[in-house]
């Protein structure tokens, strides 16, 4: 549990830089990685997809679901 919320917070940062303007600030991004870290893994799994094990790959996939939830939270924002 300790390794997933590390790697939705690494990757919710990762997120806030990718999504310029989209951000929310450090420490909400953090939080929306971490919701975005299972929201990957949730779509991948459904979706079939698999990126490796290890720690690249679970960031990979925190990565892409964190800017998918900072997309739509953003959609909120405005």
């Amino acid at each position: 549990m300790l390794y997933a919320i590390l790697i939705g917070a690494i990757a919710g940062w990762l997120a806030g830089k990718i999504m310029k303007g989209g951000g929310f600030g450090v420490l909400i991004n953090i939080l929306l990685g971490i919701i975005g870290g299972f929201v990957g893994n949730w779509l991948f799994g459904v979706l079939g997809i698999h990126f490796g094990s290890g720690f690249l790959g679970d960031l990979i996939t925190g990565i892409i679901g964190a800017v998918v939830v900072l997309f739509v939270v953003g959609l909120f924002k405005r």
